[in-house]
């Protein structure tokens, strides 16, 4: 199956009647386009008395499938990656030697990949071109321009596709933030702009289209997780995203305001924040101590930030919890703050590790109980939808990156903002945008890949 050039196609192989292992091919004049390549991983299944998540044997680190596109790498342009969330990223250092093409990405997103690269052999062998926000580039027969857009993690991009015959909207995902206090910001007019253009279909993110109104601001958390560090009378301990560097930032800005040492607990925090400098978006004002100084400091003057908001296992939250951190143990009286909402699925192993904490005597605060905003999610709800439809005035609209009710939702949304078609579908399905815009169901196998013993394994 080859697109021709009358052809412009949109085949979603991962993310699309879901939420993660993202893996989009847009098709035209005898090539593809893959857009983002994540990693998702297994509900969780039994949790034992010690917190440990069981996955009933299956892979703990999951992907989509891409033997669709890995039959066809010949025809393959190019791979871009809209941002380094592990949803976007992740598969990359295991499916590359598949694909075997080039990657284009931003500035810190590059620094992500290359240190995830670099622990499969694979620095020195993957070409990653970083492309700067506003630029255009010509991968085979798509024109693609990296636009700004906010999210919860530093230099995320939309893309506009261009072609002969039509152009596509990818939103990545993104929401509404005019104060994201790290990274770029979004202007209006690189919509509007778009609109005047012409729009064939725009592909957006659902995850929140099922929630009211409009997303919280990043720079709206400083006061309320200010109040609550400032009640806390013992060590502080806050969990969240690592890839939240704005979140790390108004961290340390508070740890100043209350006299505390703020320190990163967690391989993937340190990685983050390491790949921040490097892609010269860190705050030098945001000082970090050595996590092994924690532990010799008045308990009134720590400010830790940890992995392991979902309840993961072996992550330093997790440590924290058993007393088998290297750095400090908790005690009576602290405070662990949970500045992140549960995944859907991580529910019970979230609660079993909370459990474990308020058994010890530790104060827990999450966001869902919080009386003041310490969490900002960072998709859109549906205002921030319905604003982005009225700005981009796409022909067609396109869900993905949801669940069926997240879908369902979103394509009612763009109804209702005057879209004359919507096309709700799932992995595998082939989306024609030309030359007459329908769906084909299942046109491609879709699966899911595990990462077992070293290797790529089939997940029934």
């Amino acid at each position: 199956m080859t697109p021709d050039h009358n052809d412009l196609w949109f085949l979603p192989l991962g993310g699309t009647g879901e939420i993660g292992m993202n893996l989009n091919l847009y098709g035209h004049d005898g090539q593809w386009l893959m857009v983002d390549c994540g990693v998702t991983f297994p509900k969780p299944g039994r949790v034992s008395a010690d917190g440990t998540v069981h996955h009933r044997g299956e892979p703990p680190v999951q992907m989509a499938d891409p033997a669709f596109i890995a039959d066809r790498r010949e025809q393959l342009a190019g791979l871009i990656i809209t941002h380094a969330h592990e949803d976007h990223v992740g598969a990359v250092p295991y499916l590359w030697p598949l694909l075997q093409c080039p990657i284009y990405t931003s500035r810190f997103t590059a620094e992500i990949l290359r240190r995830k690269l670099a622990e499969f052999d694979l620095a020195h062998r993957v070409p990653i071109i970083v492309v700067e926000t506003g630029e255009r580039r010509q991968i085979g027969p798509f024109n693609v321009q990296w636009l700004a857009l906010t999210h919860s993690i530093p230099d995320p991009n939309a893309l506009m596709i261009r072609t002969g015959i039509g152009n596509i909207f990818h939103s990545g995902d993104w929401k509404l933030d005019d104060h994201p206090l790290v990274g770029h910001g979004y202007s209006r007019e690189t919509f509007t702009d778009l609109a005047a253009e012409g729009v064939d279909a725009m592909v957006c993110d659902s995850t929140n289209a099922t929630v009211a109104g409009h997303s919280i601001s990043e720079a709206a958390l400083h006061q309320g997780l200010l109040e609550v560090v400032k009640a806390a009378p013992g060590r502080v301990v806050v969990t969240c995203f690592g890839s939240n560097i704005a979140r790390l930032h108004t961290l340390s800005l508070i740890a100043r305001e209350t006299g505390r040492y703020m320190g990163l607990l967690g391989r993937s925090l340190i990685n983050m924040s390491g790949a921040a400098r490097a892609a010269g978006i860190w705050d030098e004002a945001d000082w970090l101590i050595n996590p092994s100084h924690l532990g010799y400091l008045p308990k009134g003057e720590v400010l830790a930030v940890a992995t392991g908001s979902q309840g993961e296992p072996r992550t330093a939250l997790r440590r924290l919890a058993m007393g088998s951190h290297p750095d400090f143990e908790l005690e009576a009286g602290d405070t662990v703050i949970f500045s992140a909402r549960a995944i859907p699925g991580n529910e019970e192993a979230i609660e079993a590790l909370i459990d474990r904490l308020r058994a010890m005597s530790v104060t827990v605060i999450t966001a869902e109980q919080s009386a003041v905003p310490i969490h900002a999610s960072g998709h859109p709800a549906q205002e921030e939808l319905q604003a982005m439809y009225q700005w981009v005035r796409p022909k067609i609209a396109i869900p993905v990156h949801g669940e069926g009710e997240h879908m369902d939702a979103h394509a009612h949304l763009a109804k209702g903002v005057g879209v004359s078609k919507t096309l709700v579908g799932r992995n595998g399905d082939l989306f024609m945008i030309r030359p007459v815009p329908g769906m084909r169901r299942q046109i491609a196998e879709t699966g899911r890949l595990g990462w077992d013993k070293q290797e790529l394994v089939r997940v029934e």
